[in-house]
This record gives structure tokens, sequence and C-alpha cells, in this order.
């Protein structure tokens, strides 16, 4: 279950589309290179489809599905982040993910009001590491709807399983 970052957490750093995000490592099962998707008829747009994933088949969301973006061909940079969060275990598809870091409580502020939207939902806060900014990403939200982050308005069905 996601949860409000204690005064340094450990984070896991990917990048989608040119933007780093981050997700707490307690959240993280594993990682890994993608390989054999295949595909779920009538699943979201979003979706993939499964995998099987050290003796379990879980399913796959593109995260640049997800938020809007481009899709993009995987390839040897791309990684699968298997994640669990409400119950669920769900990989997320990323352009990278390389990199483990603790970041301080005091580096994270919460989402301005002006994110409050359908995007600030799957939000959790936003670090400065440096000279970069990292968008934390609040897991329950992300898994927990059915519509695209780039979609105006909200969700109809807020717990929607993916």
């Amino acid at each position: 279950m996601t949860s409000t970052p204690h005064a340094s957490d450990r984070f896991i750093l990917f990048h989608v589309a040119g933007t780093t995000y981050a997700v707490s490592s307690r959240d993280v099962r594993h990682m890994e290179m993608i390989e054999n998707v295949t595909p779920v008829p009538n699943a979201p747009p979003f979706v993939d489809g499964v995998v099987f994933s050290r003796g379990e088949v879980v399913p796959v969301i593109s995260l640049r599905a997800r938020f809007g973006f481009e899709r993009a061909a995987y390839d040897l940079r791309s990684r699968l982040v298997v994640v669990q969060a409400g119950g669920r275990t769900v990989g997320l598809v990323v352009d990278e993910a390389r990199e483990f870091v603790a970041i301080p409580a005091s580096a994270i502020q919460p989402p301005q009001e002006s994110l409050a939207g359908l995007s600030g939902r799957y939000l959790e806060g936003i670090a400065s590491i440096g000279d970069r900014l990292v968008l934390i990403l609040n897991l329950e939200h992300l898994l927990n709807s059915t519509t695209s982050v780039s979609t105006a308005e909200p969700p109809a069905a807020e717990a929607a399983s993916v």
C-alpha cells in the first residue's frame, strides 16, 4: 500500500517520455526486461496485455499510454517495473529504470492545487533532486482508474480495476 514518505524514503526512479518519475521502493517487487507481452482482448487502451513473471500472470500497463504520451517500441532500455499496491500486482512499462535513491521528506512538496484535476490524482508529491524535478506517483490512484491522465474529465468509476 502506498504511504506518505517518511524522513528519508528510498525510491526507484524511472523515465517516461523524458520525465523522471518515482515510486517507493516498498511498492516495487522487482524489475525486469520486457519479453512476451500477450495482448488481452477488450482491455483498456493503456493495458499492453499480460506477462508471466516469476510464476505469476501480471497485467502490463504502458505508462506512456496511461499518461497520454505517444507510444514507443520496447528497446533494450525499456523495463517492466512490477509493483504491488492496493492488493494488486501490476507491471509498469517504462522507458528506462536505473536509479535507486533516498529522497529526504524535506525535498518533497505536495502537488500544487492547480494539478488537483485528474493528473494531480496520480501524484503523491514532487521532489527536487539536484537540478531536476521528480514526480512521485500515487500507485493506488494510478491503478484504480480506467481513464488516462490526458483525459480532461474525472473518471466515472474511480474503483474500477485494471
